[in-house]
């Protein structure tokens, strides 16, 4: 016979168990399982006075931001929107059926009271566990980062002189201090003088390959080659180059697994001199694409004798050119740290070779050597650029999570007829 069932018969019930309603199997129980937060309550004890109104438990706030990046939770509003059915997740925070639902500012406030180190010391900690557990090698990483879109529209950009840019942000940064919500990083980087956005005056304008201009962040990591575990984090405006920042990655990462770094491989974006020259010095075996290799110089070097026809004589720190003249070292540039080596222009004036050689009209050829070229000349490897690729893609996923949970400032919140999301951020 048929059944029909009569919806919600009893107004109230008393026997629902949450402990029985989250099957054995379920990858929240094997997480409570194996982490305890417990710990984070020693962490922040010192953000907390003995009076006063009583906060929500720091590990229910440490578990929820856990939630926010497992299940990648688009914002924290959207968290306490689905918290009251999500029995699973009552079930990993302690909380019953009739418990309150804390206000989503809870989480905003937690990060602007605890504040970056907290943080930090919560990645060390993770990083700490990862390599006692045997994940982390430590000697042979890769460096990598992305260019992620700031959570700030187009339209919010503001453009004016130096002056009038440097005193809107302070202003706005004056503004955000009174705000319960502000979360904007206390490490602010002054970019872009003529360029801002109102809903996020961190992030800077950058154009991306095929892409307009726009706010945009650059997170840059380090990912250990053994298991893809990310050991080295640091999020800067996007007009920060990937280059500039490799050094202070590779020195996070020995600081966090305690490990010296032996390989260092990375793409072409980080291959610049100078840092093919610190790596070696540091005693690194760095695998980089060559930066200057990506340029395309075709035209320039079309019809004319290539660099590697001069001939470099190390006895004395000169170049033989194709007509067996000496070119000696004229003087070493100031920033790029090379030697130019040049003839006089009478000499290369009578040479029959000239044609062949330069297409200058005035001066003769000029070559130039790095201060350093003995270690640029050290071979690389395609292999290991190549292994690069794929643990980095792993990484970069996971790592493009975390940062898009950023949350931008919010100063321009109370601006009237701007559309927000549930992030508190402008809809782009």
């Amino acid at each position: 016979m048929m059944g029909h069932h009569e919806p919600q018969k009893d107004l109230f019930s008393y026997h629902i168990n949450l402990e029985k309603r989250v099957p054995d199997d379920h990858a929240l129980r094997r997480i409570a399982a194996k982490i305890d937060f417990e710990f984070v309550r020693a962490e922040v004890e010192k953000f907390y006075g003995t009076k006063g109104n009583v906060s929500v438990d720091p590990v229910v706030i440490l578990k929820m931001m856990f939630l926010l990046f497992y299940d990648d939770v688009p914002s924290e509003r959207e968290l306490m929107k689905v918290l009251g059915f999500r029995l699973d997740y009552l079930w990993f925070l302690g909380y019953g059926l009739d418990d309150p639902i804390p206000n989503h500012s809870v989480l905003s406030k937690a990060r602007k009271r605890w504040g970056p180190e907290v943080f930090g010391s919560f990645f060390i900690r993770v990083v700490t566990q990862c390599v006692e557990a045997g994940l982390v090698d430590g000697q042979k990483i890769h460096v990598d980062s992305s260019l992620i879109d700031a959570n700030a529209s187009k339209d919010s950009v503001l453009k004016g002189s130096p002056e009038l840019i440097a005193a809107l942000k302070q202003a706005y940064q004056a503004q955000e201090m009174k705000l319960e919500d502000s979360s904007t990083s206390p490490y602010y980087e002054a970019v872009n003088d003529t360029l801002m956005s109102k809903t996020d005056p961190d992030a800077a304008m950058v154009r991306r390959s095929g892409d307009a201009s726009r706010p945009r962040y650059h997170h840059h990591r380090v990912v250990d080659d053994a298991q893809g575990v990310i050991t080295s984090v640091e999020t800067t405006p996007g007009s920060i180059a990937e280059n500039k920042k490799l050094m202070e990655m590779v020195q996070q990462h020995e600081r966090n697994t305690q490990k010296a770094v032996q390989t260092v491989v990375a793409d072409h974006k980080y291959g610049t001199a100078e840092n093919y020259v610190a790596g070696q010095q540091a005693g690194w075996t760095t695998h980089m694409g060559d930066v200057l290799g990506k340029q395309n110089h075709a035209d320039k070097q079309t019809g004319i004798f290539p660099e590697s026809a001069f001939t470099y004589r190390p006895e004395d720190n000169t170049y033989l050119c194709p007509a067996g003249q000496v070119m000696k070292p004229r003087r070493l540039h100031w920033f790029k740290r090379t030697w130019e080596y040049q003839l006089p222009k009478q000499v290369c004036a009578a040479c029959a070779l000239r044609s062949q050689c330069t297409r200058a009209k005035v001066n003769g050829r000029t070559i130039q050597r790095h201060e350093h070229q003995h270690l640029l000349d050290r071979p690389g490897s395609k292999r290991t650029v190549r292994r690069r690729a794929k643990i980095g893609s792993a990484a970069r996923q996971s790592s493009n999570r975390v940062l898009r949970m950023r949350r931008t400032t919010t100063a321009s919140n109370a601006h009237a007829g701007e559309d927000y999301g549930d992030s508190g951020s402008r809809i782009t």
